[in-house]
């Protein structure tokens, strides 16, 4: 007799975090899951969470590790406050996660693990799944370790590579939960093990196994189903922030119909910018792996000078060390993108959790009066857009552009909408061919009257020799230069070639038009703060947002936007540098709200702080 078809309830939105040891799989299941759902049309906003070290130890709260996944029939604009679902896979990651879990909620538990001594390591004297402590919970407990090894015990591999598909096995019961497509999954498997078809199967088999037992076991009556968002019409992708970023360096490189240079060095979380790159060489594009964040940022430099686009990639510890070739490029007035994945330091400090804290660091880390070009993208799929704009900007001004993202954007994911290339700005760059001075001689710093600008001549190009280096230059020659005039003119003259840099004006979000609160943000923060101001919004709460992408310079219109609000607040990441810079440059008495804990904003703290500033001021 057939088993009873089970009730399927439509949803309109659901979080579920996958969460366990750092060696458990939990990225790639999460991954594969929220690549499973952008098939189907949702709109998602992912949170990877795990440790730095590569394996922590296992079975204790410091080696959790998690991915969030957040899926609508909406447009939605974070990963999610606090999950509807948890999956743990031990009594570790239901320890570390069950703090952030509103009542109601479903949890998975691996029964397999909650063992004396696993419970011991993370200071639980008896199972919880046993003394009543989860009863405000949904609990479904599932041994997922034995029935994955029983599901794959005909298949000719070890018990440990058997326990290692468990989580093939909870990503089945989850796609069957949720009534995702799962042809996608099976695919990758085969690429992942090609090399070894034995644990292709095997892992097949454990994700049939876990969909079966949703399908048939009476634990799990109900599957959810949530429909397609209603999106813009066009082809997407799901796109982390950093595969976004070098897929713009990519679509920047063909649009200027220059090469493009890459130096590295591997430093979390940008390094997989670099990797992502290499895979592109036949657009143009070489990357090197330096001995260290100097000699990365010095080839860079080089590649610029001998006529390509000049990229080098890093987090804020690199950043530090990169400081004086940055001025160098500074003083030789040439393009260089410098990309800033930020993370919570100082020093190494947390690696793998975000920060927005290296703004200052970016606008005034160097020696001299070093001004140069900022901007950040405000999310995952922004990043491409930002790639391109710095390179805009690098390109006409002849000017490091600074690129600050940072570690919730870079490894979270979102929907990425293709563009058509041919409507991607002309980025194209004419290079001096010719002396430019009437008696017939080069000079190299004649500028452009409207950008001010140098010429940009590529060494070996007959009669436009020129000095090169770190020594202050004299106006139009480029001669080597100590008057104190020309100094002081050539360091106004740099400040002002950043500040004439043109930049849309900042946009303000106020559907009502009648809000006397602007909440200012810039970078990662956007997600957070647009699902406040609608939530604001949805209560009866007039509220205006607006946010930066362009740090330096900043749009023309900020200051006169700032004036016409009773308050300001600005969210960051970091103790307060927007705030004391927007305070210094406009004398608006804006309110900081900041917070450093290596997590981003919830959307229900900014909520609760802002309807506060909205009702008493």
């Amino acid at each position: 007799m057939a088993a009873p078809a089970k009730r399927v309830e439509q949803l309109d939105r659901v979080v579920i975090r996958f969460a366990g040891d750092s060696g458990d799989g939990m990225q790639l299941t999460g991954d594969r899951f929220t690549s499973e759902t952008a098939q189907l049309g949702n709109d998602i906003s992912t949170l990877p969470n795990f440790p730095a070290e590569i394996r922590a130890p296992a079975g204790t709260l410091p080696g959790v590790s998690s991915f969030q996944v957040h899926f609508a029939d909406y447009d939605i604009l974070t990963p999610g406050d606090a999950p509807n679902v948890l999956v743990a896979m031990n009594p570790a990651a239901l320890k570390a996660n069950l703090p952030e879990l509103p009542a109601g909620a479903d949890i998975i538990v691996n029964t397999d693990e909650f063992t004396k001594r696993n419970l011991a390591k993370v200071g639980y004297p008896v199972s919880p799944l046993e003394d009543g402590s989860l009863a405000e919970y949904a609990v479904h407990p599932v041994a997922l370790t034995s029935m994955t090894v029983g599901a794959l015990a005909d298949h000719g591999i070890s018990k440990k590579d058997a326990e290692r598909a468990k989580n093939m096995f909870a990503l089945g019961l989850l796609s069957w939960m949720y009534s995702r497509p799962f042809a996608s999954t099976l695919r990758f498997l085969e690429r992942k093990f090609a090399k070894r078809p034995e644990l292709v199967e095997a892992n097949k088999a454990a994700f049939r196994a876990g969909w079966n037992y949703g399908e048939t076991t009476e634990a799990f009556a109900v599957r959810y189903e949530v429909k397609p968002a209603r999106m813009q019409p066009g082809t997407y992708r799901n796109i982390t922030g950093n595969q976004a970023l070098a897929l713009g360096l990519v679509a920047a490189t063909v649009r200027s119909r220059l090469p493009l240079f890459l130096g590295a060095y591997p430093i979390t979380p940008a390094s997989d910018i670099l990797h992502e790159l290499s895979k592109h060489k036949r657009f143009g594009i070489t990357t090197m792996q330096a001995e260290d964040e100097i000699a990365a940022v010095g080839a860079a430099l080089g590649a610029s000078y001998g006529g390509a686009l000049g990229v080098t990639t890093t987090s804020g510890p690199g950043v530090a060390l990169k400081s004086e070739t940055i001025s160098l490029a500074i003083a030789l007035e040439l393009p260089l993108v410098i990309v800033d994945v930020q993370r919570a330091g100082p020093s190494t400090g947390m690696p793998t959790k975000t920060e927005q804290a290296d703004l200052n660091m970016a606008l005034y880390g160097r020696h001299g009066e070093a001004p140069l070009a900022v901007i950040a993208p405000k999310s995952p799929s922004d990043c491409f857009h930002a790639a391109l704009e710095a390179a805009r900007i690098a390109l006409t001004y002849r000017t490091p552009v600074i690129l600050l993202s940072d570690n919730y954007v870079a490894n979270g994911s979102e929907p990425w909408l293709l563009p058509a290339v041919d409507e991607l700005p002309d980025l194209s760059v004419e290079f001096a061919t010719v002396p430019n001075a009437e008696d017939g001689k080069f000079l190299p710093y004649l500028r452009d009257p409207e950008t001010l600008a140098r010429p940009w001549a590529i060494p070996g190009t007959p009669g436009l020799e020129h000095r090169i280096g770190g020594l202050e230059k004299a106006d139009r020659t480029g001669d080597i230069s100590y008057d104190p005039a020309n100094h002081e003119f050539m360091v106004r003259t740099r400040a002002a070639r950043i500040e004439a840099i043109r930049v849309p004006d900042v946009e303000i979000e106020d559907p009502d038009e009648d809000a006397r609160v602007l909440v200012l943000g810039w970078g990662s923060t956007y997600g957070p703060i647009g699902a406040a101001c609608r939530a604001l919004r949805q209560r009866g709460l007039t509220i205006a947002q607006a946010h930066l992408r362009h740090l330096a310079p900043l749009p023309a219109n900020l200051g006169e936007v700032l004036k016409s609000y009773d308050r300001v607040v600005v969210p960051e990441m970091n103790l307060g540098q927007l705030a004391h810079v927007i305070r210094a440059r406009y004398l608006v008495d804006v309110v900081p709200f900041n917070q450093v804990s290596g997590l981003p904003f919830t959307a229900a703290t900014l909520e609760n702080m802002l309807e506060d500033v909205v009702k008493n001021g």
